[in-house]
């Protein structure tokens, strides 16, 4: 007779219990990671903002003027679950900061040349700045900056007035500069000029606090502020839109009206 061998299985039912298990271990380490990646915290983002404010005279604490529009970003940031911090700038240097991505977000006017293709921008405005022109009694009206020539103004050192300050210096309008607001309308008030230049908001806080005699202003620009957020920015044009979709939600009436109407 013939011997009969029989064919050994190395299979047995512990090898492929081994082999299973391992790739269900393999399985959860990638979905793990995947997870990981995918859930991973929003990048802190630096909210830069000028040093010299169109919205206010106040100051915090550390004599830093205060922005409202940070109080518009913290229900902002906290809904979109984005970290982020506020820090104040000479313009100059906050828009260097957006070029170069060390800051990654602000709300400022639609300025293409500073911004230099660096950021996106809000298809809708989030404030309105307003720019007016105060004067006393019978001074004659003053709409349009054409208006300016041959008048005596005051300006608030340290603006550019969306421009103006420019075309003032260029046609040696007669300007006399005031170190602050408060000055400026004092000035105004005691006669060293007929007019003075002044945003809405820090000129009516002057107005409340130390009221004027027959005072009256015409509005001579107002700019629109949007939400600025740099291309440099994580999933950037989706973060964009879930900023614009919260911003749509929250009250922003006191910065799209201006004051004193």
């Amino acid at each position: 007779m013939g011997t009969t061998y029989t064919k050994q299985n190395n299979s047995t039912p512990s090898g492929w219990f081994i082999k299973i298990l391992f790739s269900f271990l393999l399985l959860a380490i990638w979905t793990f990671s995947f997870s990981v990646t995918s859930y991973a915290a929003p990048e802190k983002l630096e909210y830069a903002y000028p040093d010299i404010s169109v919205w206010t005279t106040k100051r915090d604490a550390n004599g830093k003027l205060k922005n409202p529009l940070v109080k518009l970003a913290k229900p902002l940031f906290e809904k979109a679950g984005i970290p982020w911090h506020a820090q104040d700038y000479p313009a100059k240097r906050m828009f260097e900061n957006l070029r170069n991505n060390v800051s990654k977000f602000s709300m400022l006017v639609n300025a293409k040349k500073a911004l230099n293709g660096c950021c996106l921008v809000s298809k809708e405005p989030v404030a309105v700045v307003e720019i007016r022109i105060y004067s006393r009694g019978k001074s004659p009206v003053i709409t349009k900056r054409e208006d300016l020539l041959d008048k005596d103004l005051i300006t608030i050192r340290g603006y550019s007035y969306a421009g103006l300050k420019r075309y003032i210096v260029d046609n040696k309008i007669s300007n006399n500069e005031a170190g602050s607001h408060h000055a400026a309308f004092a000035m105004l008030e005691a006669g060293r000029a007929d007019y003075v230049l002044d945003y809405a908001n820090p000129a009516e806080e002057v107005l409340q606090e130390n009221p004027i005699k027959d005072i009256k202003f015409e509005t001579m620009s107002q700019s629109k502020v949007y939400l600025i957020l740099s291309k440099a920015y994580p999933d950037a044009e989706n973060v964009m839109a879930k900023l614009e979709k919260i911003a749509a939600t929250l009250n922003k009436d006191e910065f799209l009206n201006p004051p004193g109407r």
